[in-house]
């Protein structure tokens, strides 16, 4: 893929002051051994004759492989620490970072979630079949592909569903601001761009003349569950559509780090503020939410590529090591394929996996393999682990916070426990990704 084409639209972020709380978490290798609760791999599915779908761009292939079977949590038994890593428009061009990330993830036990956009499987000739809402036929601020740009995508989504990542949609054009950018789209509009987003993955075959290529290995229209809006614009509108279409969660919103809950029927796995390590506020969990508060350019000085790594890194080791060690609420990060100031984004990003993924009851997933942890659980357990505040560790123990609750006496219902409180630190956050 020409690297022009994958370029992020980038936009000057605003900032906010609000009263920041957090909490996170996330899983790896040396769980498995140690039998992380709440989690546990499920039986290697057996191999199934690829059903072709469509044109053949798609196809049922059976049970994904590589994921958790997700089980209730006992009474008194600790939350496993979840940490979700998640990628916005992926595709593979000739940096080679999808790739190179589907290593990383094969060897620290980390399974993530790519989120495609849909343009980088149209390419350049037949960008006239994309009709964007509130733009002109063939419009897109990131571009389009070509045949190899298309193959070489088609190629990593292939195998990353196979390693047990999920294939969700960061949408098509990334239309972002005010000038028909996603914030002003409708409800109808964002079935449109959906239905569109589709339709590109659903025949990426047809649309490229790459016939002889293997299908992706799933039905998309059952695959795709969740998404993050460009920018982080236009939430409150995706949302009802999502609903509307039977997606399972959204992770475009700023959340603290604290246990999700479900909003208008779907899950809040939105990105969340994190430690800034050396400044008096927080930042966005995501690569450009730190670039923008350092250099405030993709080019910065060379010779602070490795402090704003090393800096990127620190953050989100610190925000897992709150969750881990206080509420266990899980920890949500989202980044881009893009080799910002030197790549120190990207090695911030791996020395991160390395670091949280491989330590005990701690679990690296995708946002879907997420989803399907928080539907087993029971919900009054979920509104406990709520009340928890960022940092916060239930005061006298796992054990006893989430014993089961005594059975109460015939027309007297049970006391539950007082909500703690907790104190707010004041935070300053991006309110757009990119």
């Amino acid at each position: 893929m020409k690297a022009a084409t994958m370029r992020v639209a980038v936009g000057v972020a605003a900032t906010a002051v609000i009263a920041g709380l957090a909490g996170c978490g996330g899983p790896g290798a040396d769980a498995e051994k140690e039998g992380a609760p709440g989690a546990r791999k499920a039986a290697a599915a057996p191999k199934a004759a690829p059903r072709l779908i469509g044109d053949g761009s798609t196809a049922f292939t059976g049970i994904q492989p590589g994921q958790l079977r997700p089980e209730r949590l006992k009474p008194g038994e600790r939350p496993p620490q979840f940490v979700v890593y998640s990628w916005d428009g992926a595709g593979e061009d000739s940096q080679r970072l999808f790739s190179h990330f589907r290593t990383v993830g094969k060897k620290y036990n980390a399974t993530m979630t790519y989120f495609l956009s849909g343009v980088y499987l149209l390419p350049e000739e037949k960008s006239d079949l994309y009709l964007p809402p509130q733009h002109s036929a063939g419009r897109s601020d990131i571009g389009f592909n070509d045949t190899e740009g298309i193959r070489a995508t088609v190629r990593e989504l292939r195998g990353a569903w196979q390693d047990g990542n999920e294939v969700g949609t960061h949408f098509n054009g990334h239309f972002c601001g005010t000038d028909g950018g996603v914030g002003t789209w409708s409800v109808d509009e964002w079935k449109s761009e959906i239905a569109q987003a589709k339709s590109f993955v659903k025949n990426w075959k047809s649309n490229s003349g790459l016939t002889g290529e293997q299908p992706l290995p799933f039905d998309y229209d059952k695959e795709l569950v969740g998404a993050r809006t460009p920018c982080l614009e236009g939430r409150a509108n995706f949302v009802r559509a999502a609903g509307e279409l039977g997606f399972r969660y959204d992770t475009s919103g700023v959340n603290d780090q604290i246990w999700p809950e479900k909003d208008q029927g779907l899950w809040d796995l939105s990105l969340q503020l994190v430690p800034f390590p050396g400044r008096d506020f927080e930042t966005l969990s995501m690569d450009y939410n730190f670039m923008i508060n350092q250099s405030g350019t993709v080019k910065g000085d060379p010779a602070s590529h490795e402090y704003w790594g090393d800096q990127m890194r620190d953050g989100l080791v610190q925000a897992f090591d709150r969750a881990y060690r206080g509420n266990r609420a899980p920890l949500i990060i989202g980044n881009h394929f893009e080799s910002w100031n030197g790549g120190a984004y990207m090695r911030a990003i791996e020395e991160s996996i390395a670091t949280v993924c491989v330590q005990k009851d701690v679990r690296c997933v995708s946002f879907k393999q997420l989803a399907d942890w928080l539907d087993a659980q029971d919900p009054e357990v979920l509104r406990k682990l709520r009340t928890l505040e960022v940092g916060q560790s239930p005061k006298q123990g796992w054990e006893s916070f989430l014993a089961a609750q005594p059975v109460a006496p015939a027309g007297r219902p049970a006391e539950r426990p007082a909500k703690p409180v907790a104190a707010a630190s004041h935070a300053v956050r991006p309110e757009a990704d990119h």
